[in-house]
């Protein structure tokens, strides 16, 4: 294992952990490869100081980085298209307690929708929830109020970390609205700004 930190006037604003050896190539013979295992930087200066240094090892063939759909990387490059990425499932989120999850989370505008929600597998998480989300407090409780959305926790789970869109699982028929302009409102509110990720595979090639 090796580190690389970067710092500035302030102290370390960012590191980096990774490997750097021989691996099998698969003919017979092997290949360098730069193995990152995590980076994390406190700006984008530190971030992309990162990337030069490890992009700058000398003799390295690949570079192998478990990162999330929306990593920069690409955009810091001369060839964006030097990066190679496989998408692969390894986050999953699966609500047995609506209220209390969807409760748990924030959301990008104010929001008040009921949502009717299905569960064959987990009974006491069926039944309508409202969600009033309002600045920083936000409320999930059981209701009697008509519901505005119907799913069930796999469409509930897939939106959950903001990175799958209502409006699509919808257009899937996944979800039905039941109260026109509630689905594209609360689509635009479980959204989050960047994508959610758990280490996953990339690899790129350096020529």
């Amino acid at each position: 294992m090796r580190f690389a930190v970067h710092q500035d006037d302030g102290g370390a604003t960012g590191y980096a952990l990774y490997r750097h050896g021989s691996v099998p190539d698969g003919l017979g013979g092997s290949t360098v490869v730069v193995q990152v295992l995590e980076l994390a930087a406190l700006s984008r200066p530190a971030h992309a100081a990162l990337w030069r240094f490890l992009t700058g090892i000398d003799l390295v063939s690949r570079i192998d980085y478990e990162g999330a759909v929306d990593e920069p990387l690409p955009h810091l490059l001369t060839d964006s298209r030097a990066v190679q990425s496989t998408l692969v499932d390894r986050l999953w989120v699966r609500p047995v307690d609506t209220g209390r999850a969807l409760a748990g989370r924030c959301y990008t505008l104010p929001l008040d929708v009921v949502l009717d929600v299905r569960d064959d597998f987990c009974p006491w998480n069926t039944g309508r929830h409202r969600l009033q989300a309002e600045g920083g407090v936000v409320v999930c409780e059981p209701t009697t109020a008509p519901a505005d959305l119907r799913l069930t926790p796999a469409e509930l789970g897939a939106a959950f970390l903001g990175g799958t869109a209502l409006t699509g699982l919808a257009a899937a028929g996944l979800i039905e609205e039941l109260r026109p302009g509630a689905l594209a409102l609360a689509s635009l509110a479980f959204h989050s700004d960047r994508e959610p990720w758990y280490p996953g595979g990339w690899a790129f090639p350096l020529y």
